[in-house]
């Protein structure tokens, strides 16, 4: 079945969906100055209302090792996404230094070489259109991807299905495509969650 990450998490509402729906993952923007972008503090504490079972994502774009462990060493994330330049050794180090998984963001629409996919040596990677866009990007050029890989980039609950036919990713990304007027929607978090699994 594949994995549905819910992202862009801001508020105790948003928790409140998510602990009803139950996607795979939940996400959390904790790079500052993003419009989903949430502090360490409220991270914290939405974490505390988050159901436990649902493993939370922490995204940064270009943060120190520093900044990010913290986040780790709180109990805050279960997983560290990195949607930036974080080359190579930043995702080792960060994997050595804290033992947990570590993602790795690579933008389609850049087309980048997809050998430096197959070998990064993130626990994973997620093929995006760009950073938090909300565009689609061209889903034949995921078919050059081997390895398993989440899909972002523009998803919504009308075209989640049809994503997935076309790409077989071992999960789907979203959070614009969930929001109407900027807030996370739970008719569409729904309705994404179920075309998501059951197609």
């Amino acid at each position: 079945m594949t994995k549905v990450k819910i992202c862009g998490l801001r508020t105790t509402e948003d928790i409140r969906i998510v602990n009803h729906y139950k996607p795979d993952y939940a996400g959390m923007i904790l790079t500052p100055g993003f419009s989903r972008s949430v502090t360490h503090a409220q991270a914290k504490r939405l974490r505390r209302e988050l159901n436990t079972a649902i493993p939370l994502v922490g995204v940064f774009v270009d943060g120190e090792l520093s900044f990010i462990r913290s986040f780790f060493e709180e109990g805050i994330i279960d997983i560290a996404q990195l949607h930036g330049q974080e080359d190579v050794q930043l995702i080792r180090d960060l994997k050595k230094a804290t033992g947990k998984a570590v993602w790795k963001a690579f933008s389609m629409e850049e087309t980048p070489d997809t050998k430096e996919i197959e070998a990064s040596p993130a626990d994973r990677v997620l093929l995006d259109a760009g950073k938090g866009a909300g565009q689609t990007f061209d889903w034949s050029k995921a078919k050059a991807v081997k390895r398993s890989y989440m899909l972002a980039g523009g998803l919504t609950p009308d075209n989640v299905s049809r994503a997935i036919t076309s790409t077989h990713p071992y999960g789907v990304d979203v959070s614009s495509g969930v929001e109407t007027d900027g807030k996370k929607d739970e008719k569409k978090v729904r309705a994404f969650i179920r075309r998501a699994r059951n197609r």
